[in-house]
């Protein structure tokens, strides 16, 4: 059972309907004994989540898309409900301490910039790790076979819909003609780490822009209001 992992998380999902298509609007709290997140998204996309580290909520959102800002408080409310998580993940864990531990390793990793590539100009590295159970997995970064830590940061774990997570990790970077990236994920269920390489070269596109490009059409076509953000980014790019 996935329950036996030292983690627990609480779904609450609404479905709503504009424009006669079926919108999902899921918040998530979780816990683990050393660890916690709180997040909401919409139609699979992160618009918010607690970091607790830095005691704060981040809107995850890319800089060309109108942000969701939650109301006053709500990183205060997560802080409050890991309270309340952490107690009843000791009530489980005790009531599933002799159950069997499931691990699976990631069935995808990819890594891609965020932006179009020009030399010299400020972008994101993207490390999109799906597939593994139990979370989290542990990224890291190289440039030209040195580790990198500066300019590097991972998103709270995402739970896919087949009880496995999805995390994402960004390096901060100025491309420069040459230079040879690479994202390495560690996991419970791998016995070495997954790697992926990533090269500057001198014309590159950049993944983010065409997903959200393409994504942003595609939802304007069918009129729906909650992919607002996407249409305008949409209509730039055409």
């Amino acid at each position: 059972m996935r329950m036996k992992m030292k983690l627990l998380l609480f779904l609450c999902c609404v479905l709503w309907v504009s424009a006669d298509v079926l919108h999902e609007d899921l918040g998530i709290t979780g816990c683990s004994e050393f660890d916690g997140e709180t997040m909401f998204t919409l139609d699979g996309e992160e618009l918010w989540y607690a970091d607790f580290k830095q005691g704060k909520g981040i809107e995850p959102q890319p800089p060309f898309v109108d942000h969701v800002s939650y109301v006053e408080g709500a990183y205060e409310q997560a802080v409050a409900n890991q309270q309340i998580c952490k107690s009843n993940l000791g009530i489980h864990l005790k009531a599933m301490k002799d159950l069997p531990v499931e691990h699976d390793p990631p069935s995808s990793l990819i890594i891609y910039s965020r932006n179009f590539v020009d030399l010299g100009e400020k972008n994101s590295l993207i490390c999109h790790v799906s597939g593994f159970y139990p979370a989290p997995v542990n990224v890291s970064w190289t440039k030209n076979g040195e580790k990198v830590t500066e300019g590097t940061s991972i998103n709270v774990p995402f739970p896919n819909k087949d009880g496995s997570f999805t995390q994402i990790s960004r390096l901060d970077f100025i491309p420069q003609l040459g230079d040879i990236y690479s994202c390495s994920v560690e996991h419970l269920a791998l016995t070495q780490p997954l790697t992926r390489i990533w090269e500057v070269e001198k014309t590159q596109a950049g993944v983010g822009p065409a997903v959200f490009c393409g994504l942003g059409l595609t939802v304007g076509l069918l009129g729906v209001a909650a992919g607002t953000f996407f249409l305008i980014k949409g209509n730039e790019c055409s």
